[in-house]
């Protein structure tokens, strides 16, 4: 990419996973990229760093300063609460404000086809300030809802501070995936023990780590607003991840054991809300096919080379 002038981006969070490799395309494209966390981790070199905790109004815009930024991309928005800071702290720093969100805002869904954005209308999502969202034991059992709340307050504020969501699908690749939920299966498939899913387990839509830094990258620096899902072409079962896993364990075996109640494996689900990608189609990002590069991302996860 060639460039006038370098663009000045704002990154909060990311250091790991999808985060630092849209850093890396950031730099590579030219950018100036400043990164804020709260200090546990040095950012990636080349990028600036600001130390600032971003529950915190006051420790926000003292790091910032007199900054101001073409674009942010918020990397670790999870709630409304923070949604509300980010929206008064940057209100006039930015020109664009893109914030990662998930699939799980669909949680409540249940299509029997791919499921656009309209389905969730952050516009009519109700917003409560007031639940316990500073409790993590809260926040992690409400995961999908916490980022749903969030894409209202940025909805809220109208034209005047423009922004896009994206929600993202189920990340998978990456020989750096801290999740363990594909080492999940490695070892309940290389041990033969059973793997919990629902009675009727839907499939769903994923992403490769890779692809996700890549249309994160590349919405930056478009101008498009509103929400905007983020999935490869297709779906997956948890029959076809198993098989995926299985390939690297030959003298394992795959026993999916349906449950009625209780917890279930990582990927597994009783409903369907597979999401639909034709928006971003749309607009300019052709997303790749799951099946192609996924013996690829379950090697890398679980080092065992790649294919």
């Amino acid at each position: 990419m060639v460039m006038d002038k370098a663009r000045e981006v704002l990154v909060i969070g990311g250091n790991r996973y999808f985060g630092k490799r849209l850093i890396a395309r950031l730099l590579a494209a030219g950018d100036r990229v400043t990164v804020l966390n709260r200090g546990s981790s040095r950012p990636p070199a080349g990028t600036i760093h600001l130390v600032a905790d971003r529950n915190d109004e006051k420790s926000l815009t003292d790091a910032l300063g007199a900054r101001t930024f073409d674009v942010v991309v918020d990397q670790v928005c999870y709630t409304p609460r923070q949604a509300e800071t980010a929206r008064r702290v940057f209100a006039g720093r930015t020109r664009r404000y893109v914030m990662t969100s998930t699939v799980e805002v669909y949680e409540y869904e249940d299509s029997p086809t791919l499921v656009r954005e309209a389905a969730v209308d952050p516009l009519t999502a109700p917003v409560d300030l007031e639940l316990p969202w500073d409790d993590p034991e809260f926040l992690e059992t409400h995961y999908g809802e916490g980022k749903r709340q969030a894409e209202a307050v940025f909805a809220a504020v109208g034209p005047e501070f423009p922004h896009t969501t994206v929600r993202v699908a189920h990340v998978l690749g990456g020989a750096d995936d801290f999740t363990g939920r594909l080492q999940h299966y490695a070892d309940r498939i290389s041990s033969g023990e059973p793997i919990a899913v629902p009675v009727v387990n839907r499939p769903a839509t994923y992403v490769h780590v890779e692809e996700i830094a890549d249309f994160l990258a590349w919405a930056a620096g478009e101008d498009f607003t509103g929400p905007v899902n983020a999935a490869s072409d297709g779906l997956l079962t948890t029959q076809e991840l198993c098989e995926a896993v299985a390939a690297h364990f030959p003298d394992g075996t795959t026993v999916l054991h349906p449950v009625e109640v209780g917890e279930v494996s990582p990927f597994s689900f009783a409903r369907s809300y597979g999401m639909d990608n034709s928006r971003a189609a749309r607009l300019g990002f052709t997303f790749g096919d799951v099946r192609r590069w996924l013996p690829g991302a379950v090697a890398e996860t679980l080092g065992k080379g790649s294919n």
